[in-house]
Protein backbone atom coordinates (compact mmCIF):
# COMPACT_ATOMS: atom_id res chain seq x y z
CA UNK A 1 0.00 0.00 0.00
CA UNK A 2 1.37 3.40 -0.96
CA UNK A 3 1.81 6.26 1.45
CA UNK A 4 -0.14 9.42 0.76
CA UNK A 5 2.08 12.24 -0.40
CA UNK A 6 1.28 15.95 -0.47
CA UNK A 7 2.65 18.19 -3.18
CA UNK A 8 1.91 21.55 -4.74
CA UNK A 9 -0.69 21.40 -7.46
CA UNK A 10 0.47 21.70 -11.04
CA UNK A 11 -1.45 22.50 -14.20
CA UNK A 12 -1.52 18.86 -15.30
CA UNK A 13 -3.65 17.97 -12.26
CA UNK A 14 -6.37 20.49 -13.12
CA UNK A 15 -8.72 17.93 -14.72
CA UNK A 16 -8.56 15.60 -11.70
CA UNK A 17 -9.27 18.46 -9.30
CA UNK A 18 -12.11 19.73 -11.50
CA UNK A 19 -13.63 16.24 -11.51
CA UNK A 20 -13.56 16.11 -7.69
CA UNK A 21 -15.06 19.60 -7.39
CA UNK A 22 -17.75 18.82 -9.99
CA UNK A 23 -18.99 15.98 -7.79
CA UNK A 24 -19.49 18.41 -4.92
CA UNK A 25 -21.20 20.99 -7.14
CA UNK A 26 -23.72 18.52 -8.53
CA UNK A 27 -24.39 16.39 -5.45
CA UNK A 28 -23.78 18.35 -2.25
CA UNK A 29 -24.09 21.64 -0.43
CA UNK A 30 -20.35 21.57 0.38
CA UNK A 31 -19.95 24.29 -2.25
CA UNK A 32 -22.45 26.93 -3.20
CA UNK A 33 -21.51 26.75 -6.87
CA UNK A 34 -24.51 25.39 -8.73
CA UNK A 35 -23.11 25.07 -12.25
CA UNK A 36 -20.12 22.99 -13.27
CA UNK A 37 -17.03 25.15 -13.71
CA UNK A 38 -14.98 25.36 -16.87
CA UNK A 39 -11.28 24.51 -16.73
CA UNK A 40 -10.48 28.24 -16.76
CA UNK A 41 -12.87 28.94 -13.88
CA UNK A 42 -11.38 26.05 -11.89
CA UNK A 43 -7.88 27.33 -12.63
CA UNK A 44 -8.84 30.71 -11.10
CA UNK A 45 -10.14 28.93 -8.02
CA UNK A 46 -6.99 26.88 -7.31
CA UNK A 47 -4.09 28.95 -8.66
CA UNK A 48 -3.29 32.28 -7.03
CA UNK A 49 -1.39 35.33 -8.30
CA UNK A 50 0.36 35.64 -4.93
CA UNK A 51 2.62 32.59 -4.40
CA UNK A 52 2.00 32.77 -0.65
CA UNK A 53 -1.34 31.08 -1.37
CA UNK A 54 -1.22 27.53 -2.70
CA UNK A 55 -3.24 24.46 -3.57
CA UNK A 56 -1.86 21.11 -2.47
CA UNK A 57 -2.76 17.66 -3.73
CA UNK A 58 -3.02 14.50 -1.69
CA UNK A 59 -1.66 11.73 -3.89
CA UNK A 60 -1.63 7.95 -3.61
CA UNK A 61 0.94 7.15 -6.26
CA UNK A 62 -0.29 9.08 -9.30
CA UNK A 63 -3.91 9.14 -8.13
CA UNK A 64 -5.29 12.43 -6.82
CA UNK A 65 -7.21 11.54 -3.63
CA UNK A 66 -8.04 15.11 -2.71
CA UNK A 67 -6.84 18.65 -2.57
CA UNK A 68 -6.66 21.50 -0.12
CA UNK A 69 -5.85 25.13 -0.51
CA UNK A 70 -4.90 28.12 1.54
CA UNK A 71 -6.41 31.26 0.02
CA UNK A 72 -6.79 34.94 0.86
CA UNK A 73 -9.54 35.63 3.38
CA UNK A 74 -10.05 39.22 2.19
CA UNK A 75 -8.10 41.50 -0.11
CA UNK A 76 -7.40 44.23 2.45
CA UNK A 77 -3.92 44.49 3.98
CA UNK A 78 -5.17 44.12 7.56
CA UNK A 79 -6.17 40.54 6.70
CA UNK A 80 -2.76 39.52 5.35
CA UNK A 81 -2.13 37.24 8.35
CA UNK A 82 -5.48 35.45 7.89
CA UNK A 83 -6.18 32.79 5.28
CA UNK A 84 -9.11 30.64 4.29
CA UNK A 85 -8.64 26.88 4.17
CA UNK A 86 -10.61 24.47 2.00
CA UNK A 87 -10.39 20.68 1.69
CA UNK A 88 -12.07 18.45 -0.92
CA UNK A 89 -11.64 14.69 -1.07
CA UNK A 90 -12.32 12.41 -3.99
CA UNK A 91 -15.56 10.49 -3.35
CA UNK A 92 -14.72 7.24 -1.56
CA UNK A 93 -11.59 8.66 0.10
CA UNK A 94 -13.43 9.95 3.19
CA UNK A 95 -12.63 8.48 6.60
CA UNK A 96 -9.04 7.52 5.74
CA UNK A 97 -7.28 10.40 7.52
CA UNK A 98 -6.53 12.20 4.26
CA UNK A 99 -8.38 15.37 5.29
CA UNK A 100 -6.43 15.59 8.55
CA UNK A 101 -3.17 14.96 6.70
CA UNK A 102 -3.99 17.83 4.34
CA UNK A 103 -4.95 20.17 7.20
CA UNK A 104 -1.74 19.42 9.10
CA UNK A 105 0.24 20.22 5.96
CA UNK A 106 -1.67 23.48 5.43
CA UNK A 107 -1.13 24.46 9.05
CA UNK A 108 2.62 23.79 8.83
CA UNK A 109 2.75 25.78 5.60
CA UNK A 110 0.74 28.62 7.19
CA UNK A 111 3.09 28.84 10.16
CA UNK A 112 6.09 28.97 7.83
CA UNK A 113 4.53 31.89 5.94
CA UNK A 114 3.57 33.76 9.13
CA UNK A 115 -0.18 33.36 8.97
CA UNK A 116 -1.85 33.97 12.32
CA UNK A 117 -5.42 32.72 11.74
CA UNK A 118 -6.92 30.06 9.50
CA UNK A 119 -10.62 30.27 8.64
CA UNK A 120 -12.90 27.53 7.27
CA UNK A 121 -16.33 28.43 5.91
CA UNK A 122 -18.56 25.34 5.98
CA UNK A 123 -22.21 24.67 5.15
CA UNK A 124 -23.96 23.61 8.36
CA UNK A 125 -25.24 20.46 6.60
CA UNK A 126 -21.66 19.31 5.99
CA UNK A 127 -21.22 17.50 9.30
CA UNK A 128 -18.22 15.47 8.12
CA UNK A 129 -16.31 18.63 7.24
CA UNK A 130 -17.25 20.27 10.54
CA UNK A 131 -15.96 17.19 12.41
CA UNK A 132 -12.75 17.23 10.36
CA UNK A 133 -11.95 20.82 11.19
CA UNK A 134 -12.95 20.53 14.85
CA UNK A 135 -10.82 17.36 15.24
CA UNK A 136 -7.92 19.44 13.96
CA UNK A 137 -8.28 22.24 16.50
CA UNK A 138 -10.64 24.63 14.70
CA UNK A 139 -13.37 26.25 16.79
CA UNK A 140 -16.77 27.43 15.63
CA UNK A 141 -16.86 31.21 15.75
CA UNK A 142 -19.77 32.35 13.55
CA UNK A 143 -23.12 31.14 12.28
CA UNK A 144 -24.73 32.83 9.30
CA UNK A 145 -28.35 31.76 8.89
CA UNK A 146 -30.01 31.21 5.52
CA UNK A 147 -27.14 32.90 3.70
CA UNK A 148 -27.20 30.71 0.59
CA UNK A 149 -29.74 28.83 -1.47
CA UNK A 150 -29.08 25.57 -3.29
CA UNK A 151 -31.27 22.61 -4.26
CA UNK A 152 -34.35 24.67 -3.34
CA UNK A 153 -33.39 25.16 0.30
CA UNK A 154 -31.93 27.94 2.40
CA UNK A 155 -28.54 27.03 3.84
CA UNK A 156 -26.60 28.17 6.88
CA UNK A 157 -22.85 28.70 6.98
CA UNK A 158 -20.67 28.00 9.98
CA UNK A 159 -17.25 29.58 10.26
CA UNK A 160 -14.49 27.81 12.14
CA UNK A 161 -11.13 29.31 12.95
CA UNK A 162 -7.81 28.26 14.32
CA UNK A 163 -5.43 30.76 15.82
CA UNK A 164 -1.87 29.64 15.18
CA UNK A 165 0.46 30.33 18.08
Amino acid sequence: MLQHVIEKMKEDHLDAVLQIYTHYILNTTATFHEKVLTRDEMRELVFFPNSRYQTFLVLDGDEVCGYAYIAPHKKREAYDATAEVTVYLKPGEEGKGIGSLALRHIEEYARHYDFHVLIATICSQNEASLRLFERNGFERCAHYKEIGRKFGQWLDILVCQKILR
